[in-house]
């Protein structure tokens, strides 16, 4: 359906780095601590990808703002000192070793991945590779009973950690089988576990919680997390609402397996992402067991529970495919299933193989929801889609869930290129040529062309704008206009170029206009920065 934190330059060949300033002094280094009198201040801080520990201390009050440094003969001495200590920490010696595989210098991990429009959304410290998460829900009551296993890298030396999870109760948590401490701060779990956690380390994290799951407001007022329906609920995540119903590292940039089992009330389906690996009675309920094995953003994860007739054929002959679609939406979704095979073969041969094991679609029964989503495997659809919706929620199986932004300002590299899929779609079907609604929305006379010229589809001004009108209609324009510069042969191999560089992976706006260049062999700085950067609407179509 539905950007960017930039670390700062990387360090020199030595790991440390100190400033002198006015009033205090800072040294960021990696896996190192100091002491000096005055208040010190810890924050975490990133040079060249690698976490380090920035000490500032405010100065004694006897060193003014009007006293120059230089008249400071206390701070040349500490710096003196200091450098000595800095040199012996570069050198290699044991501490370093320990830093790089152990716990030496270990420390908290840091609430959110500093993403510039959602800071508080994901953890740092550590890399999820996979999720096992057991539910059993109960749609009378509105009650949610979870067991979430994760299984993650320590990416830094951790004395805790963090998961977002937002309300429900804690009941207990273990990291490795032993029991955590556990801290709630606001949406912030905070784990602490009996021993601190070696650098590469792989650990597994349990999670034993329950309660009513709430529905989380989007920043753009539209409604996300756990959903009722009419006879269930469902779970959809874009952009937070995923931490309403699991614990997790809850940002795009962290992706991972899931393995999902829902309990239900019998006579009830559950659906959810990847394929069905068994069903099971147990005592009068029934167990839905899912397997997602390709990595997974957290906000495309989802469990929609309901009365559901599940379709069940295969795509190319080989691939499984799910289709369920509530009974009060059968009438308008007959075509469903065989248009899901369609489009799905049509964007395989658009934009290069299907990425994943399985394809689908839930078509469930919840009008005031105005937005389908495109949770992996199976897109959700609130009600009975029409043609150019199952294109466009399709087309982010390529765009946006197999290669996904690594922060939400770059969301126009979802929505901008399934919208040009459903160009390219009308254009292959009869319709108009995608040249033809490039003119339409330029000219303003297309329904969809209103407000593409607010902000340019690159630089979302806040959280609530990343689903806006520049993001999807002016996001395909800049593509359309990257086919008129470059021709269609070598469009059609940027575009599969990109899916298969970066199956599976995160990416970035950097990165695709890289491609381009290099694929093309044309310098195309000028075209995007007037119309992927540019403000306003520019002179010439």
């Amino acid at each position: 359906m539905r950007a960017g934190h930039q670390r700062p330059r990387a360090l020199p060949a030595v790991d440390s780095r100190q400033q002198l300033g006015n009033r205090g002094l800072s040294i960021a280094t990696k896996g190192q601590s100091f002491t000096r009198s005055g208040e010190r201040q810890l924050r975490d801080v990133y040079f060249d990808n690698a976490p380090y520990s920035r000490f500032h201390w405010r100065s004694p009050a006897h060193l003014t703002k009007e006293q120059p440094v230089s008249a400071r003969p206390h701070s040349r001495a500490l710096v003196g000192a200091l450098t000595i200590v800095l040199c012996a920490a570069c050198t290699g010696g044991a501490g370093a070793r320990e830093a790089d595989g152990g716990t030496h210098g270990a420390r908290p991990g840091s609430a959110g991945v500093g993403d510039a429009l959602f800071p508080k959304l994901g953890n740092g410290g550590y890399d999820v590779t996979g999720y096992r998460l057991d539910l059993d829900y109960t749609p009378d009551s509105n009650r949610l009973k979870g067991t979430a296993r994760i299984t993650a890298r320590a990416t830094s030396a951790l004395s805790s950690f963090h998961l977002d999870l937002a309300g429900l109760h804690v009941r207990r948590t273990t990291v490795n089988g032993r029991a955590a401490e556990a801290e709630r701060r606001g949406t912030e779990l905070v784990l602490t576990p009996a021993g601190t956690l070696p650098k590469g380390r792989t650990f597994t994290t349990t999670v034993v919680y329950d309660g009513r799951p709430k529905t989380i407001t989007d920043p753009d007022g539209s409604k996300e997390g756990w959903i009722q329906t009419d006879d269930g609920a469902v779970g959809l995540g874009e952009p937070t609402g995923s931490m309403a119903w699991f614990p997790g590292n809850n940002h795009p940039s962290d992706k991972a397996a899931y393995d999902i089992t829902v309990t239900v009330p019998k006579g009830l389906t559950a659906v959810s992402n990847g394929e069905l690996k068994r069903r099971e009675n147990r005592g009068g309920r029934t167990a839905f067991h899912w397997h997602n094995g390709e990595p997974m953003a957290s906000y495309l994860a989802t469990v929609a529970v309901g009365d559901f007739d599940v379709h069940t054929t295969t795509t190319n002959g080989e691939l499984p495919q799910y289709v369920a679609v509530d009974p009060d939406e059968a009438e308008g979704s007959t075509r469903v299933p065989d248009q899901v095979t369609e489009v799905t073969e049509w964007e395989s041969r658009t934009f290069g193989r299907y990425p994943f094991s399985s394809t689908g679609a839930i078509v469930d029964h919840l009008p005031d929801l105005e937005y389908a989503l495109e949770t992996q495997t199976k897109p959700y659809f609130a009600d009975a889609p029409d043609e150019q919706l199952l294109v466009h929620e399709l087309a982010h199986q390529w765009f946006g869930n197999s290669v996904t932004p690594r922060a939400w300002k770059d969301m126009w590299l979802n929505e901008g290129f399934a919208t040009y899929a459903e160009w390219l779609w009308e254009e292959d079907h009869d319709g108009r040529t995608a040249d033809r609604i490039f003119r339409d929305f330029y000219d303003g006379t297309d329904d969809e062309s209103g407000g593409i010229w607010d902000f340019p589809p690159a630089d979302p001004p806040s959280a609530a704008k990343i689903s806006d009108a520049p993001v999807y209609g002016r996001g395909a324009m800049v593509l359309h206009k990257l086919r008129q510069a470059v021709g269609d042969k070598a469009f059609f191999t940027i575009l599969r170029t990109w899916v298969k560089e970066h199956r599976h992976a995160n990416a970035d706006t950097r990165q695709f206009i890289a491609l381009s260049e290099r694929i093309s062999g044309k310098d195309l700085g000028k075209l995007f920065d007037v119309w992927l950067y540019g403000k306003g609407k520019p002179n010439k179509p």
